[in-house]
């Protein structure tokens, strides 16, 4: 089995500013990464992931052990410059790798960026998100209908550089000829739908450049809400008949002398803390979280504070009028 072809595209979307995505296309390795921070963070946090990957393989492990060490090797990496540099406090990013070798494809993950697999006119979704929502679907408080306009549907519950550990989800996939595997950040998923998706990939199966351009201008269309990014590839019996040469990520990049913007509504909360935030935040269906993060728990309490002053100074002075 041989890489057939293979194309990337990326795109800041139409309501962000700056492009916190970052990919890795180094046949046989490919990786989508969505940072997440405040200023430029977001994007520092993504490339320094995904220079690890490029550069930190000395080959030595294969397989599924592979992209498992890269992804921590990456998270080393992230959370040493986010604990060693004020400006990069608290940023991280999602990851989701793929390593072929001969038929196998070997999948890392981290986050909610996706891995799909298109075979037979039918796609199935590889990786499984690691986000708040994703959890009230697999406890069955929301569906996956509800999942899709949800919200909090960018809070996730692990992501890499946040922690000085990582638990990556690693697992290998038997390929077959004429597979085509997809890796694409939420800005895609998020604005269109699965179905569409396999429409396009399946219409341009044979010129993947023109696929995932057709995927960015259809998150485009769909409201362009986040940064977006698709990266596809195709096993079959086929030689590449080009090279893709793209240019080398850079290992630091300094946060000095840039516009400050607001962090972005990514968020991170790991998964024993779920059921703490649900009560915080109240119903997760009848109230819409904030770009900022959680509500602020004093706040909540010195609003309830001054609702019972005033309730207390009402009830007297409609006694006092009766009394008169």
């Amino acid at each position: 089995m041989r890489i057939g072809a293979y194309a990337v595209a990326t795109d800041t979307g139409r309501k962000r500013r700056r492009n916190e995505d970052n990919y890795v296309v180094a046949p046989p390795l490919f990786a989508v990464a969505d940072g997440m921070g405040g200023a430029q963070a977001g994007e520092v946090a993504s490339r320094l992931a995904a220079s690890a990957l490029e550069s930190g393989d000395d080959g030595s492990l294969r397989g599924v052990e592979r992209v498992a060490a890269l992804i921590r090797e990456a998270n080393r990496r992230v959370y040493e410059r986010a604990t060693s540099d004020p400006a990069a406090s608290g940023m991280g990013t999602t990851m989701t790798v793929a390593l072929v070798e001969g038929s196998t494809v070997s999948i890392g993950h981290v986050g909610d960026s996706r891995a799909y697999l298109v075979r037979e006119g039918r796609m199935e979704q590889l990786t499984d998100d690691h986000s708040l929502v994703n959890e009230l679907c697999k406890s069955g408080k929301l569906s996956r209908e509800e999942a899709e306009t949800h919200p909090q549907r960018s809070v996730i519950t692990r992501a890499v550089g946040t922690d000085p550990d990582v638990d990556v989800d690693a697992f290998a996939i038997e390929a077959r000829d004429g597979d085509v595997f997809l890796l694409c950040s939420d800005g895609l998923t998020d604005m269109v739908d699965d179905e569409d998706i396999l429409d396009l990939l399946e219409r341009h199966r044979d010129d993947l450049d023109r696929a995932v351009r057709s995927l960015v201008a259809a998150a485009n269309r769909g409201g362009g809400e986040d940064n977006i990014t698709a990266l596809a590839f195709r096993l079959d019996e086929v030689s590449p008949d080009e090279t893709m040469r793209l240019p080398a990520v850079p290992d630091e990049e300094t946060l000095e002398s840039v516009e400050p913007e607001p962090a972005v509504d990514t968020m991170v909360i790991p998964p024993e803390r779920i059921e703490q935030e649900l009560l915080e935040r109240g119903s997760p269906e009848a109230r819409a979280a904030t770009r900022e993060g959680p509500v602020d728990a004093g706040a909540r309490i010195r609003l309830a504070l001054t609702m019972v002053v005033l309730l207390g100074i009402a009830i007297v002075l409609l006694v006092w009028g009766l009394l008169r």
